[in-house]
């Protein structure tokens, strides 16, 4: 029987080699479409999260400049029982206005604080939002170009 010559097995082995890696170059590219499925995914779920959280701000802060809006009513409404007060010269009604006053004056206050605190959540949930929209197109394209290589380039 005959041996295969030095180039038939070289030609052989060089063709074994070149398809492994061409097998796992196909392998680590269908691992690179699945991770960047999974990462699709996980970016259009943050974005939601962002989108409902954004809304849920808007919501509070309308709640809380109907607080404002009442609380700046009842201030008036204070002011001018304080001043009635004064001319009525009663020490107890003047004791009791002041301390309406004050204390209608510190709600009004931490609803102040109530809005300016979800203000500034919604603004770092909007942030949030675009940055993890920079990242469902970032992954979007990421995921092009794994299944069409060459015509990402």
């Amino acid at each position: 029987m005959k041996r295969p010559s030095g180039l038939t097995v070289g030609t052989m082995w060089l063709t074994a080699i070149c398809a492994g890696v061409g097998l796992f170059a196909f392998a680590a590219s269908a691992q690179d479409v699945g991770q960047d499925a999974r990462d699709l995914r996980q970016d259009r779920q943050d974005v939601r999260w962002d989108t409902r959280d954004i809304r849920q701000d808007k919501r509070d802060i309308a709640g809380d400049t109907r607080d404002i809006r009442q609380g700046r009513r009842e201030l008036s409404g204070d002011r001018q029982a304080l001043r009635d007060a004064y001319k009525s010269g009663d020490p107890n009604a003047i004791r009791s206005a002041r301390e309406q006053f004050r204390k209608d004056r510190a709600e009004y206050r931490g609803d102040m604080r109530d809005r300016q605190h979800d203000m500034r959540d919604l603004h770092k949930d909007r942030q949030d939002r675009r940055a993890d929209m920079r990242d469902l197109n970032r992954d979007r394209h990421d995921l092009h170009r794994d299944m069409h290589p060459r015509e990402a380039r």
